[in-house]
């Protein structure tokens, strides 16, 4: 296959730096500053919408040397072994994190978001406004995933 390069387009900025502190990003407060390359106006129109989808790279953490045998999730052996794309985590094929967070305050290149769970420095490669109509209805998942992640959003 092809590979392909991708420059960021911004910087996460919080008070989040251990990598290893994986749930509590509810109420995590996070500036993305952009880029100057793409000017003080980039972010226009981004403040009449409610939530930012954030498109970052893990990169503080190696990419895993093989990922062809389930895992338990987040390691855990009171959870069922799951295949590298039924999981979220980090430690994935080119380490990209995907959240869809609340958007606080739009000034010139500096998003603010809540509930970003990224440590500080992360680099952001994309941002896309959360639009009603690319959300999917009836989302279903097992049910062990809401006890799991309870502790993931939570403040």
């Amino acid at each position: 296959m092809a590979s392909f390069e991708i420059t960021p387009i911004g910087t996460v900025h919080n008070d989040r730096t251990d990598v290893q502190h994986t749930d509590n990003w509810g109420a995590v407060r996070s500036t993305i500053t952009v880029d100057e390359r793409f000017g003080e106006a980039c972010l226009q129109g981004l403040d009449g919408f409610s939530h930012v989808e954030v498109v970052f790279v893990f990169d503080r953490l190696p990419e895993a040397d093989d990922y062809r045998e389930p895992r338990p999730y987040r390691g855990r052996p009171d959870l069922p072994p799951m295949g590298i794309f039924a999981g979220r985590g980090p430690r994935r094929p080119n380490r990209i994190g995907v959240t869809s967070c609340a958007i606080e305050s739009v000034e010139g290149r500096e998003l603010t978001v809540v509930g970003l769970d990224a440590v500080s420095g992360t680099p952001v490669i994309d941002l896309k406004p959360v639009m009603e109509e690319f959300r999917p209805e009836g989302v279903r998942q097992p049910e062990w995933v809401s006890g799991m992640m309870s502790e993931y959003f939570k403040p």
